[in-house]
């Protein structure tokens, strides 16, 4: 490996490149701004109940303008470090937003790996928009993003999001007990990744 690969496979990506908009069959992603409080707090609340059993416990005011606000400032700072990218997705017939998916917890160095998160609304579940943005997002990963490896966790009862992540790629690699505290409960997860060398 020449001095000039070597430092290409080590650098993170610059803080003054712009996340694009990502097209896939039938969805379009992009970073959130502050236009989508609105379509976002109400496709959230109308979803609570469908997405509460797979997430973290809700702050109070997570619904809030200001909340929303401060989550747009991380996701700015994470993007600009380089531990994180957030995008929204979009149905693209009407523009209606269906959900959101980031890469989150990026490693570079020796791993060069990121963690997938997702989530959609309950009027748009089970209907292949959110297996259509995952496998968008894969080629931007690893190309743009310069990963060599994108992992997921999820819950074991979760069969829906099994399903998805296997649909696009992803092989099961382990059981992680107690991983994350998903509604108030430390929660047992299954683990699974993608390769680069395994993508289409």
């Amino acid at each position: 490996m020449t001095r000039e690969t070597s430092m290409a496979f080590f650098r993170t990506v610059s803080s003054n490149e712009t996340v694009p908009t990502i097209t896939g069959a039938g969805v379009t992603l992009r970073p959130p701004h502050t236009g989508d409080f609105t379509e976002w707090a109400i496709l959230r609340e109308t979803s609570r109940s469908f997405l509460v059993p797979w997430e973290p416990t809700w702050p109070s005011d997570d619904l809030t303008r200001g909340a929303f606000r401060r989550r747009l400032k991380r996701y700015a700072e994470d993007q600009r470090s380089d531990l994180a990218y957030a995008f929204l997705i979009f149905r693209s017939d009407d523009n209606a937003m269906v959900g959101g998916l980031t890469i989150a917890n990026i490693r570079r160095g020796v791993a060069q790996a990121g963690s997938v998160g997702y989530w959609i609304g309950a009027p748009f579940a089970r209907k292949g928009y959110m297996t259509a943005a995952v496998r968008a997002l894969i080629p931007y990963s690893f190309t743009a993003l310069r990963l060599h490896r994108l992992e997921a966790a999820c819950i074991p009862d979760n069969a829906a999001s099994i399903r998805l992540l296997e649909k696009t790629g992803f092989t099961r690699e382990g059981y992680a007990r107690s991983y994350l505290c998903i509604n108030g409960v430390w929660q047992d997860h299954l683990l699974y990744a993608r390769l680069k060398n395994g993508a289409d």
